[in-house]
């Protein structure tokens, strides 16, 4: 999966969530001689959150049963082949058979070669690895397995980002991709049946700004839902946002209720964690975050931002009037969002309806970064660009 590389903490720098992911069964390297490379065998002071998903393609149980409980749930006649194909074909990654106690040799940027794994019950694996070449500031590589070639494999993108700068949490779901969430039905058919998955309306635009105006900053897409869908959503993001880390739920891969459930059970909890992760990343950079009104954005983005003063410097929620579900109206209630951003300064925080509304504050967010520049303050430039 997609990840972003960042800074080995230095002494003195305290990040206590980032104990949680070290991984005893991390490999010693073997280097790939090269004049290039940082000195065989010692760190180069860069650190990546490898996580891969094991599993046996076209090996799981005929999905059709299932292709056809959603077809007919959906009201979707038996001559529409193309649609049911297309809803088979979405439905097997949540079939196929997984692979635990799996590890997996892989190729760094053409430099060096670490292990994954081994994977778990559920045929993820995850760690945190040292990375012993030394990588481009505000550049990207490859890793891709070395016995695995495509289409057995995807490779992933690392993003290489300093300690300082913006950077950029955004959830997916009905923030920056048509979902629905609080319609199981809007559910089933934006993910299973539209052939192509919609953006939110003038959101591509608007985070094409952000990266413009904001210096590039890593983006990092938080979404509840399960490992199975990431190649969905990788195309998505590809075809319409900028280039970054894809977190979602470690569910079952065999479990399809599990999907629904994802989306809409204990979601402040789970990105909470998530951000905390991204926080023991790069504690140094400010955060903006982007959420809507459908699930517990805000929750999670006021007590993220409560959790750690000063690190989020803006939250950004989508108030959702398009979806006729019952509740709706007290999720875009203003008492909703009083409650959820409580003891937070109220210029924090903004709930808009159209992207272009952000667009003067984000290019405030952008003079704000040079006037901390100029004046001699806390660097928020990547250093390279500064």
């Amino acid at each position: 999966m997609d990840n972003t590389a960042f800074r080995t903490p230095r002494a003195g720098d305290d990040r206590p969530d980032l104990l949680e992911l070290k991984d005893a069964n991390v490999s010693k390297p073997e280097i790939l001689r090269n004049e290039s490379l940082h000195p065989a065998n010692e760190p180069s002071g860069w650190q990546v959150e490898y996580i891969a998903c094991y599993f046996i393609k076209n090996s799981g149980r005929d999905p059709s049963k299932v292709a056809a409980a959603i077809a007919s749930y959906l009201n979707i006649g038996q001559d529409d082949v193309a649609t049911r194909k297309r809803i088979e074909q979405r439905i097997s990654p949540f079939v196929e058979t997984v692979l635990p106690n799996r590890t997996l040799r892989v190729n760094i940027a053409g430099k060096e070669q670490q292990t994954f794994g081994p994977s778990s019950y559920s045929g993820i694996s995850a760690g945190l690895f040292p990375l012993y070449h030394q990588p481009a500031i505000g550049h990207t590589f490859a890793t891709h397995a070395v016995h695995e070639p495509p289409p057995f494999s995807l490779p992933s993108t690392t993003v290489v980002a300093d300690e300082t700068g913006w950077g950029v949490i955004s959830d997916i779901d009905d923030t920056i991709k048509v979902t629905m969430t609080p319609s199981i039905t809007g559910i089933l058919h934006s993910t299973f049946v539209v052939e192509t998955p919609q953006p939110i309306t003038g959101m591509p635009d608007l985070y094409a700004h952000m990266a413009d105006i904001l210096k590039m900053p890593p983006f990092f897409y938080l979404s509840a839902s399960p490992y199975n869908l990431y190649p969905f959503l990788r195309r998505f993001r590809d075809a319409h946002y900028p280039q970054g880390t894809i977190i979602l739920r470690d569910a079952s891969w065999q479990n399809l209720g599990g999907f629904i459930a994802s989306l809409r059970q204990n979601t402040q909890a789970y990105k909470v964690s998530r951000m905390r992760r991204i926080h023991a990343w790069f504690p140094h950079r400010h955060f903006v975050c982007l959420g809507d009104s459908t699930q517990s954005d805000p929750e999670a983005y006021g007590e993220i931002a409560r959790m750690f003063p000063g690190w989020v410097r803006a939250v950004f929620i989508r108030k959702v009037t398009d979806i006729a579900e019952p509740g709706m109206a007290a999720k875009n209630a203003p008492e909703r969002f009083e409650k959820a951003f409580k003891g937070l300064d109220r210029g924090l925080w903004h709930v808009f309806t159209e992207p272009e509304e952000l667009r003067a504050r984000v290019e405030e967010l952008g003079r704000d970064a040079e006037a901390l520049v100029g004046g001699g303050g806390v660097v928020v430039g990547r250093s390279h660009d500064v």
